[in-house]
């Protein structure tokens, strides 16, 4: 569990961020939704230590990241999975080598130990027949998949991803969403998703956080966001006419 206490972050005296609270909880994904600007990229970079609050508390399982000794703050971040927007990852590297990176920078394993992982997670991601395949010669939606694989094969407790469905195609990234979902689900992990996506937001928003201006403006799951009166909400998630439709056919029921 991930719980955030009032935080507030400026730039060059503008505020960002202005007194958030939520809890992101374990073993549901967690999503950060909201208009560019609305601060939810501040926000995720807070959470993995690259931006620092002027005030408030991030806390991780009870540690507060503030409070953290340096060597204390390098192992939480061995806890930590990341999945980049645009995957990020090493051309140069095989799949089985990107896979590989976080556990020859974080761990001891020995050769075996790191192969045996390593395989064991491209399988979860069904990419086991991609390990000596180059990024450039595998689709996009292969990549997000090798930056899944990669982003858990450190067993973190947290994972983090920043745009996750960016540059794919609707069934590429409803794959990508379920993969992410069950994968927290099934290894019990505290999973924060920044996305613009409403498919995403509607099929596994099990926990939704709406910013607006940097403020937190509403938050519930997936189901409460269909009925909502939040004037902000319904107009930020059912701009299109397909999801209009949706919403007044729920509320219908």
């Amino acid at each position: 569990m991930i719980e955030i206490k009032n935080i507030e972050k400026s730039f060059n005296g503008n505020k960002i961020l202005k007194g958030i609270s939520t809890v992101f909880e374990t073993g549901k994904t967690n999503l950060i939704i909201g208009q560019s600007g609305s601060g939810k990229t501040v926000l995720l970079k807070s959470l993995l230590g690259i931006h620092t609050p002027e005030s408030g508390q991030i806390c991780f399982d009870g540690r507060v990241y503030s409070e953290l000794e340096d060597d204390e703050k390098r192992e939480l971040r061995t806890e930590i999975g990341m999945v980049f927007q645009g995957s990020a990852l090493f051309d140069s590297m095989t799949v089985a080598e990107n896979v590989a990176f976080p556990l020859k920078m974080f761990t001891r394993d020995n050769r075996a130990a790191v192969k045996e992982r390593v395989d064991f997670v491209l399988e979860r991601v069904a990419l086991k027949d991609a390990h000596d395949k180059l990024p450039s010669e595998i689709s996009g939606g292969m990549q997000k998949r090798v930056a899944i694989a990669r982003a858990i094969v450190n067993k973190p407790k947290y994972l983090f991803c920043d745009e996750p469905n960016s540059g794919l195609d609707p069934n590429t990234a409803t794959l990508i969403d379920n993969l992410i979902k069950e994968i927290t689900e099934e290894y019990d992990i505290t999973t924060v998703i920044n996305t613009h996506d409403m498919n995403s937001v509607m099929e596994i928003g099990d926990n939704i956080l709406f910013l607006k201006n940097g403020i937190k403006a509403w938050q519930g799951n997936k189901d409460e966001i269909f009925k909502t009166d939040n004037e902000d909400v319904v107009a930020f998630v059912y701009s299109s006419n397909l999801f209009r439709k949706v919403r007044e056919a729920y509320l219908r029921e």
